[in-house]
């Protein structure tokens, strides 16, 4: 019986690839702690973050400078790649399983940009609201965000009575191009050093970050990723049109606005603690649609660990390429992900051309 179990694992494609995910998340994590200007042994690495999550008394034989390295700066700028990373990537999914269209993201759409408006906000005044404290960014990024897409939704519904798939992209873009627009209007009206502070965090980075950045993204980023795996089989459903999902008794409108919400907390929330990183909610839900299917129960989680690991080895290039000097992220995400996607969407042109 046993045997049988293991064979049943063996065939099971599915089931390899949350090992395969699994393994490459394990593996990038660990390479992001190991590589860098300052060579600390993978044992040592083991043994700090053991020592330091188990409270063993192991630190003895561990150098200072080597514990503060691995505690203080990589462990939490991995972590915080990974939170990142699979934020976007699973908001993504979940946006292009919604809509229908493997161009939809929280770039594409105009979440992004509503969250940056609403961190850029933050920044330029100093706000800090009574009872948020430290939580105010993430906390107005992701009103801001949700604010711009209902806007978006908005714009769709006053000129067509549907929400047709390529009007809500096109509404996207239009609302992010005027509020980038706005976003080099708060730059202009800047002081020198708010000016650095606002540019340097638009272009995106998870360096220079530590515990607290973690502390603010986890919390939406738990309830965000509990929402949208939750309701996957509401995408799914939606996958076949409003009017099929509704026949088959889907509670549409309830079933859209969980994943709006849902999706929109963890775009927020990534977008508070990194600045801008596009393509990775465009093109890892992607990449996993094409070996899953679109089952959403699989899309979802496999997204998050591609997406995570995905960012985790991109900022190890953005940190690596010209060290001592460090590259923002969003450019390294960007010089991947634009010449992967264009690839992509030849081959499915190609692959229907072929059908036809």
């Amino acid at each position: 019986m046993r045997n049988l179990s293991i064979l049943k694992f063996l065939n099971n494609r599915i089931g390899w690839l949350y090992v395969i995910s699994g393994g490459l998340l394990l593996g990038i994590s660990l390479l992001g702690l190991f590589y860098s200007s300052v060579t600390v042994t993978v044992p040592t690495i083991l043994h700090i973050i053991l020592d330091k999550t188990l409270n063993m008394g192991w630190l003895t034989d561990v150098a200072k400078n080597e514990e503060m390295i691995i505690w203080n700066i990589r462990l939490p700028r991995v972590l915080l790649a990974f939170c990142i990373g699979a934020s976007l990537a699973l908001a993504g999914a979940a946006f292009q399983g919604l809509l229908r269209n493997p161009l939809a993201d929280p770039y594409t759409i105009g979440v992004s940009s509503g969250a940056s408006l609403g961190a850029v906000l933050v920044l330029f005044f100093q706000v800090s609201i009574v009872g948020l404290g430290s939580f105010t960014l993430p906390v107005v990024a992701i009103l801001f965000g949700l604010i711009s897409l209902l806007i978006v939704f908005g714009l769709v519904r006053l000129s067509s009575k549907s929400l047709a798939i390529e009007t809500i992209i096109l509404a996207g873009i239009i609302i992010s191009a005027f509020i980038g627009a706005l976003v080099s209007l708060i730059i202009s009206l800047s002081d020198r050093e708010s000016m650095t502070q606002i540019i340097y965090w638009l272009y995106g980075s998870v360096g220079m970050r530590g515990w607290s950045h973690i502390q603010l993204i986890l919390p939406f980023m738990f309830i965000g990723s509990f929402i949208l795996i939750y309701h996957y089989r509401e995408l799914n459903a939606l996958a076949l049109g409003e009017d099929a999902a509704d026949h088959i008794g889907v509670d549409v409108k309830k079933g859209k606005t969980f994943v709006l919400i849902g999706a929109s907390l963890l775009t927020g929330a990534a977008v508070a603690v990194s600045g801008s990183i596009g393509f990775v909610g465009l093109v890892i839900p992607h990449l996993v649609r094409l070996v899953t299917g679109p089952n959403h129960r699989h899309v979802l989680p496999l997204s998050l660990f591609i997406g995570g690991a995905f960012l985790i080895l991109a900022d190890l290039m953005a940190r690596t390429i010209i060290a001592p000097k460090e590259l923002p992220i969003g450019v390294i995400t960007a010089l991947i992900g634009a010449p992967v996607f264009a690839l992509l969407l030849i081959r499915e042109r190609f692959g229907k051309g072929g059908n036809k």
